[in-house]
């Protein structure tokens, strides 16, 4: 079996990011970005297919790890027989190089140390040539070099599998540094391993001190909020979904995709709890980074972007990986970017109005893209699509997808009347009720007492939870609280909410054969639903019912399986973070992210 993702922790450089075992393994890390070749790709096949170890040679008894407060610097503390050690593992916010910086630290006792340094370029696939020279290591295959500045000297004699050993007594330091780097340029000289540890610890505690939220579920917030800022590209402003590819959302299965690019969706809602914890400047940046992907005629905006704005994310299979938990095909590259998803443009509209709202200063490209994207709104809201959870079978008109278009034109009017925009706000109010009249004429099923997830269809669709969030309908409606019922009753599992109903005919619908894990931002969205009724127990339960998911570091994953009691999915997943973080706002106070959200649209009677 593969490691279960609860043994991971992240840490990252604001460019790409690295997972590392409870044993310190690290068996993900794709430089010199989130969407590069992984170099190390253990995660998505076995040893061989890459990783870097560094632990006691002999058997340890107990392993406890822990972030440093309030920063993305992790220490794992191994109790051996013969003594204590601490590795710290972390990566630098980048001037020019990525560089991963570890230090074996003796607590007590004296411990001897293994370290294998396996880099296996291309995701698993190239086997570099590996050339010392005293304690430093190169890697090097085609456009890839890593360079291994070491303490200790590394055994080559297996030129394929570099092996150091080494004993470390109390009070003393072995340090690592692994760089990359272009033939072109050469590799940097050994620095300070300690004083760059204690700059990454500066640099996101002082990020982490800008927060204002303060209450009793501050530290679940900060680490959710670390792992959001972790998840953005720093020279774009991007935010990507998550870190890694091709992650399963049930064990074996094929529902195996490639996170690692931005969606408008994803870092639209990470932009929000971003604003509403302190963050105007990942604002602004985000701003930037999107009027640049989107840039163009608006009916060519995609739903996701590579890192830098880039449009041409073609999806292929990686046939030598055996995939995680034995779960292929493993993917790269996402499809998906083709699609034609109507709600994006529902909530790209709603985060330039919260901008606005936060007293984001006004850029005049951002209204004059709007305008744009509301003129083609204008005339394909009516047009089926792919749906918010992106399927593969044919375009349908998704309800959740009419409701978030209409959110377009909410805000769109909103835009003219509350803040002096120019444009035409009668005949977007004209499309406001056009669209709203339809969703409940052709979206509501009276029969079941509930909104289903296209029209004329019976399926439900946990995403209809987000309808009062956006001011569509209040939560107290009979309509949205019998959506919420039948969504209680028909995908709740062990107390968790799948995406939409799965049955005999769902392929037609999605492409793919059935099963997954629970998902978690559904479930958040649920405890939301409860607040926003008034039912503060309820969703207080549930929301701490969440919180047990994470694990020993605060990390969750897209889903959790309720069979096997792990986490699966691409991990850590910035939608199950983002919801997290706006759940907490609402519960300290009663006003936050999703209250706010409600309140700025219309209700309809």
């Amino acid at each position: 079996m593969s490691r279960p993702l609860e043994d991971y922790a992240l840490i990252g450089d604001t460019h790409t990011a690295a997972l590392v075992s409870d044993d310190c393994s690290i068996d993900w890390l794709c430089f010199p970005r989130f969407d590069s070749g992984a170099c190390f790709a253990a995660l998505l096949g076995d040893r061989s297919h890459g990783h870097w170890s560094l632990a006691p040679r002999d058997r340890f008894r107990t392993a406890e790890r822990a972030y440093r407060t309030d920063s993305l610097v992790l220490e794992t503390v191994l109790e051996t027989d013969e003594g204590t050690v601490r590795v710290i593992d972390c990566m630098p916010v980048r001037d020019n190089r990525p560089d991963v910086v570890r230090r074996v630290q003796g607590e007590r006792g004296r411990v001897t140390m293994r370290s294998e340094f396996c880099p296996r370029f291309d995701y698993g696939y190239i086997t570099p040539w590996i050339r010392k020279k005293g304690r430093r290591l190169n890697a090097i295959a085609g456009p890839d070099d890593l360079t291994l500045h070491s303490a200790v000297v590394f055994d080559i004699t297996d030129p394929d599998h570099p092996v150091a050993e080494f004993s470390v007594g109390a009070g003393e330091a072995v340090d690592f540094l692994l760089t990359w780097s272009t033939p072109q340029h050469e590799p940097s000289d050994g620095l300070d391993a300690g004083d760059l540890i204690e700059h990454a610890t500066r640099w996101w505690r002082e990020w982490a001190g800008q927060c204002r939220y303060e209450g009793e579920y501050r530290d679940a917030v900060v680490r959710s909020l670390i792992t959001l800022k972790a998840l953005t590209y720093g020279p774009s402003g991007g935010i990507v979904a998550a870190p890694t590819a091709s992650l399963p959302e049930q064990p074996g299965g094929v529902r195996n995709w490639d996170y690692r690019f931005c969606w408008i969706r994803d870092a639209t809602w990470t932009l929000l709890s971003l604003l509403d914890a302190g963050y105007v400047q990942e604002a602004k940046d985000w701003r930037e980074w999107l009027l640049r992907a989107i840039a163009g005629r608006a009916g060519q905006m995609q739903i996701m972007y590579g890192v830098n704005g880039e449009r041409r994310l073609s999806e292929h299979e990686l046939d030598w990986l055996p995939g995680y938990e034995r779960s292929r095909p493993v993917r790269v590259g996402n499809d998906a970017a083709k699609q034609f998803q109507l709600d994006v443009y529902g909530e790209l509209m709603d985060a330039l109005h919260q901008a606005r709202i936060h007293e984001i200063p006004p850029d005049p490209d951002a209204w004059k893209v709007q305008r744009e994207l509301m003129d083609f709104l204008e005339g394909h809201w009516q047009d089926p699509d792919n749906g918010i959870w992106e399927m593969r079978g044919p375009r349908r008109h998704f309800t959740h997808s009419k409701v978030m278009a209409w959110a377009a034109a909410d805000r769109a009017v909103k835009a003219v009347e509350h803040f002096g925009r120019d444009g035409p706000s009668e005949r977007w109010k004209q499309l406001r009720e056009d669209i709203f009249d339809e969703v409940c004429a052709k979206g509501y099923d009276a029969e079941r007492g509930a909104f289903t997830q296209y029209y004329g269809s019976r399926s439900l669709d946990a995403a209809l939870l987000l309808m009062p969030n956006v001011g569509f309908l209040p939560a107290t409606d009979e309509r949205v609280r019998g959506t919420a019922a039948a969504i209680e009753e028909e995908l709740c599992r062990e107390g968790f909410v799948q995406r939409y109903t799965m049955e005999s005919g769902t392929e037609q619908i999605d492409g793919l054969p059935v099963g997954e894990g629970a998902f978690l931002p559904c479930t958040f969205w649920l405890a939301d639903n409860y607040l926003l009724r008034g039912e503060t127990k309820r969703g207080r339960d549930l929301f701490d019912h969440l919180l047990s998911l994470r694990n020993d570091v605060g990390l969750l994953a897209e889903e959790f399986d309720p069979r096997s009691g792990r986490l699966m999915g691409n991990f850590p997943q910035a939608l199950a973070h983002i919801p997290l973080v706006n759940t907490a706002f609402n519960l300290k106070s009663g006003y936050g992210p999703v209250h706010r959200r409600a309140e700025t649209g219309k209700r309809n009677p």
